[in-house]
This record gives structure tokens, C-alpha cells and sequence, in this order.
């Protein structure tokens, strides 16, 4: 059920320029945020202009070197994105950029609109917060690897969210399309993938105001997209059996960039109630490895 196909995309649908996926601000019908999903066969390479926009590189699975102003940064990456944190690269806006995959492999660009061209830089596996939010069935985990106190950017924002079979997250529902105080104004791309062939998950947005009218009730597969410009979100719900992954991308009109949300006050309470609750015992799914690669 999708009651709103303007922000949902499945896989394949988005499919353009060599990309599996496709998402940029005119075609998202909004101002910052960006995702494209690039699928390499062994020994082939790809080479993008970075336009008005900053990436990060985030292997979803194999590895790849990316090449940008004089400097290539190999990327070990992993198996898949339920077997390990990964290291990355951030490439500047105006810049010409390659990647190349000796291995073959499948790779994330995450992308903001931005003013400042900062440098070009590698990101370590082992510097990738990996944290664990919630209690009970609303336990997950979050690869901090390009959260806003994590890693220097511009506008870009961007982590990874991993639900056990069977859990919720994106829990209490929360939003963050208003600027004001403790709350950011933010675009959110979620890009999906589910443990297994025939897995499926579910994804909520709905309305936060008059002026803000999103409205999606989606099933999700591996490769889906939801975009979110506005809106309550939540929840993301991993059915039995088949644990969740999604990419987060998010960009916004601040010049200070943060996440700061408001949670929908007739779920906030939910909250208070996981100071009596363990986190769910099969997280972390995995830790970052230890020292630099």
C-alpha cells in the first residue's frame, strides 16, 4: 500500500545515467538533498562531475578507489551492509571524480547542494561511531558515519540505520521541516535494503500541519527510496525474519548544519518508557573495526 506514489520510489524506477538509482533535487521536487547508486562490474570504472553538490562515497557492498584532486582513496568496503561498518570517501563540489572497483560492487553517493568546497578526504572504517538507540522491540543501530558531529561537511548529513527482524525504528515519530529553535529544517531521503530475497518492511509518514501534507504508508524492498520533505516519519518496521537497513541522506537550508528533531507529542511519550527496557541482545549487529586501515 502506498498512499502517496509522488515519494515513493521503488527500485529500478529512478534508474538514469548509469545509476540503479537516482534522486536529485529537481527530481525529488525540493532544494538540497541528493542519492545515486552506482553498480560496478569487476575492473570497470565511472567518472562523475561533482556539479554544486558534496559526496560521500559509501560502498554498500565490495570495494572501490575513488580518485579526486590529485589523490585516490582506496576503499576497502565490506560484504554487504549487514556484515560490517565500512570506510568512505568525501568528494568536494566542483571537482572531477572516478571510481573504480577491481572487484566489482555496488556504491552510494550521498550528496548536498552546498556553498563551501571543502577537502577532499578518507574516512576510516574505524572511525565510524556506531551507536545504539531505543530499548526493546524499538532497538536499532546507527552507523554515525557522516552524522553532523561526526564529520565535517557542508550541508550534507548521512548515516545508516539497522533493524533487527521484528523491530521499529524511526520511533516515536518525529519530523524536521521546520526552522526554529531545536528543530532543524531537513530534507531525508531513506534508501532501503532487507535481509534476504523476499523480505519486505514498512515505512509511515504523515502529515505534520496544514502546511506540510506528505502522506506515505509504503511496503518497502531492497532498493526502494521514500523521500521525505516534511512530515511526521515513523515508523520503520522490520517484519519477522527479515532485518531492515536504510540509508539516511539529509540536507537543508541552515547554514548550521544539525539534526535536531521534535517528536510527535501524542508518541513522545514512548521515550520515557526505555529506561526500564534492555536494548535488544542480538545489537550491535556489528562493531566498527579497531585502528585506522
Amino acid at each position: 500500500m502506498v498512499t502517496d506514489n509522488a515519494f515513493y520510489r521503488p527500485a529500478g524506477t529512478t534508474a538514469r545515467d548509469g545509476y540503479t538509482t537516482y534522486v536529485d533535487p529537481e527530481s525529488a521536487g525540493w532544494g538540497y538533498s541528493s542519492l545515486r547508486v552506482l553498480e560496478l562490474a569487476a575492473g570497470e570504472r565511472h567518472e562523475l562531475s561533482t556539479g554544486d553538490s558534496e559526496w560521500i562515497v559509501l560502498p554498500l557492498a565490495g570495494g572501490c578507489e575513488v580518485s579526486c584532486d590529485g589523490e585516490t582513496f582506496r576503499l576497502d568496503g565490506r560484504e554487504s551492509v549487514f556484515k560490517g561498518v565500512t570506510d568512505f570517501a568525501y568528494v568536494p563540489r566542483d571537482a572531477d571524480v572516478a571510481i573504480t572497483s577491481a572487484e566489482g560492487g555496488r556504491f552510494a553517493l550521498t550528496g548536498a547542494k552546498c556553498e563551501n568546497r571543502l577537502p577532499a578526504r578518507y574516512g576510516p572504517a574505524s572511525g565510524v561511531p556506531v551507536e545504539l538507540r531505543g530499548a526493546g522491540q524499538a532497538s536499532r543501530q546507527v552507523n554515525n558515519f557522516g552524522a553532523a558531529h561526526v564529520f565535517e561537511a557542508d550541508r550534507l548529513i548521512a548515516v545508516e540505520v539497522l533493524t533487527p527482524s521484528g523491530n521499529w525504528s524511526s520511533f516515536p515519530p518525529h519530523k524536521h521541516d521546520t526552522e526554529r529553535e531545536g528543530e532543524s529544517q531537513l530534507e531525508e531521503i531513506y534508501y532501503f535494503e532487507i535481509a534476504g530475497a523476499e523480505g519486505v518492511g514498512y515505512q509511515r509518514v504523515y502529515p505534520s500541519g496544514p502546511d506540510h501534507t506528505t502522506d506515505v504508508l509504503a511496503e518497502v524492498r531492497g532498493g526502494d527510496v521514500v523521500l521525505i520533505p516534511d512530515g511526521w516519519h515513523g515508523p520503520s518496521m522490520a517484519v519477522p525474519g527479515y532485518d531492515m537497513y536504510y540509508l539516511n541522506v539529509m540536507a537543508g537550508p541552515s547554514p548550521d548544519r544539525a539534526w535536531l528533531i521534535c517528536d510527535d507529542p501524542a508518541h513522545a511519550w514512548v521515550r520515557g518508557t526505555w529506561g526500564d527496557q534492555p536494548v535488544d541482545s542480538r545489537l550491535p549487529l556489528y562493531t566498527a573495526p579497531e585502528g585506522d586501515q
